[in-house]
């Protein structure tokens, strides 16, 4: 069955109807999606990542119009940023509706939304008239899925449905922009760079919260792969790599095709602009777990644009594991 067919829309929307989950591509990375008013199917996203269900989900959505259900208030930056980005990879966090359960809320007082960029999404929200939660389809704290393939091979059978859409176009998950206080607050860079969000708002956003939040993807260690990650500086990771190549140590570098990798080294290409890299960065995660490796060396791009994003997952990529 075609994947983008309207038969496997269809199906799609028949496993959420009946609170199945399905692997759902965006334009970001997979989502593992469930009815978002479905209790049931929402906790059965948590069991099936391992996720603490006091983490809250991003309810995904077919419109902008969407927002005046789910949050009881809209504030007029919110509509200014989804006219700006939606669809695509924006994340808008308001104050919560009673539509909004504890489930996807993870107990607070806000609801994370979001009109995803990519049109087997979309076709599945608006024939499935409804939100859908829809975390990255991984286990919890590791890499994102950015091909349909990724998905089978990390939950197999916990996934009742996955639709192919293709290779994600962004590959780094939404910018999540809180808007239920006095000020707006970046959560976690992303897709969209924070640049162009200031330049909608005509204002700079605050990057430390004044309070305790729980948002997606906050936690010292996250989006890793099972090789530890270690970073450079621009241009040395090579020489850092060399550094620790022996003692039986399996050491792989993450550099450009220009770059040449001497023995015994491990090379994992990446792209040279910050943009492929970002869209890349999850896949070479990937290589490094299937070339076996113990270590990956990294160079941190600079912080413009996407890089933001970019070293925000490095760095989380490369911090102290709990297990």
């Amino acid at each position: 069955m075609e994947v983008t067919s309207p038969e496997s829309i269809a199906a799609a929307v028949a496993v959420l109807r009946r609170g199945g989950l399905v692997g759902l591509p965006t334009e970001t990375v997979y989502g593992l999606a469930a009815d978002a008013e479905n209790e049931l199917a929402v906790r059965r996203i948590f069991a099936v990542k391992g996720r603490p269900s006091t983490h809250p989900l991003i309810v995904h959505v077919a419109q902008a119009s969407s927002m005046e259900s789910w949050a009881t208030s809209v504030p007029p930056e919110a509509h200014r940023l989804a006219s700006a980005f939606w669809p695509g990879p924006l994340t808008l966090v308001l104050k919560r509706s009673p539509r909004a359960s504890d489930a996807v809320t993870g107990g607070q007082d806000t609801v994370a939304l979001r009109v995803p960029g990519h049109p087997v999404a979309l076709a599945v929200l608006r024939a499935f008239d409804g939100g859908v939660a829809a975390p990255s389809a991984n286990r919890f704290g590791r890499v994102s899925p950015t091909r349909a393939e990724h998905v089978r091979a990390d939950l197999g059978s916990d996934v009742d449905l996955v639709l192919d859409g293709g290779p994600a176009r962004v590959g780094v998950e939404s910018t999540i922009v809180d808007l239920s206080g006095d000020e707006p607050l970046l959560l976690r860079p992303g897709g969209v760079p924070v640049e162009s969000v200031e330049k909608v708002l005509e204002r700079r956003i605050s990057r430390v919260p004044g309070r305790k939040i729980r948002a997606p993807g906050l936690l010292p260690s996250h989006y890793a792969p099972r090789a530890g990650v270690l970073l450079a500086e621009p241009g040395g990771a090579v020489a850092k790599a060399l550094a620790l190549a022996g003692n039986g140590r399996k050491v792989a570098v993450a550099v450009p095709e220009a770059v040449e990798v001497p023995e015994p080294l491990v090379a994992l290409r990446i792209p040279a602009d910050v943009d492929g890299l970002a869209r890349e960065l999850y896949t070479v995660f990937r290589l490094a777990d299937e070339a076996k490796v113990d270590v990956a060396v990294i160079s941190v791009p600079g912080e413009e644009g996407l890089g933001l994003a970019v070293v925000d997952r490095l760095r989380r990529a490369a911090a102290p594991r709990s297990s």
